[in-house]
């Protein structure tokens, strides 16, 4: 499990190593080496989604792996708080961007316009009232893109939890 601690509250997100295991070995791995440390929320559309795991809080995007397979036919479905990998129209582009959907978005599933789909690894957990409070930011334009906070929604720390309740947490460097 992936602990996030943003600046609105604590996500806790159960990844899915059975049906994505190369999407979430990727996600651990960036949470484990701190990638997502510092990142922001940088979309936000109720109703949708709330996107991040790819810029800083000054909208510079940050280096990252190379992209990995798409897992999108798994059997798991973009349903209300499950975690997706972002990519862009190359099926094949997921990096460290990620999204959670707000609510079911079946469009998003391998499907007739995009057979391809967005590859669904995990789930929120705990925390969805800190989802649904991202999900109500004000949002803007700013560095090319539209639908970003006006005020910074910022993962500030990252804690890989071990599945073990004897264990200890490990937090990201």
């Amino acid at each position: 499990m992936i602990r996030f601690t943003t600046n609105h509250g604590v996500i806790d997100i159960e990844l899915d190593f059975d049906k994505a295991p190369i999407t979430a070995k990727n996600f651990q791995q960036y949470a484990e080496d701190g990638f997502y440390n510092g990142t922001i929320f940088h979309r936000v559309i109720p109703g949708f989604v709330i996107q991040g795991g790819g810029y800083d809080r000054a909208l510079e995007r940050k280096f990252t792996q190379d992209p990995i397979a798409n897992e999108a036919h798994n059997g798991l479905k973009n349903t209300q708080y499950t975690l997706s990998m972002a990519r862009t129209s190359n099926p094949h582009s997921a990096t460290s961007q990620f999204f959670i959907n707000l609510v079911d978005n079946p469009m998003l599933d391998p499907q007739g316009s995009d057979p391809h789909g967005y590859a669904v690894f995990g789930r929120v957990s705990a925390g969805q009232e800190v989802v649904q409070k991202i999900a109500a930011v004000p949002t803007g334009n700013a560095g090319g893109m539209s639908d970003v906070p006006t005020t910074a929604v910022e993962i500030t720390k990252a804690v890989v939890v071990e599945d073990s309740p004897n264990k200890d947490s490990k937090e990201a460097k």
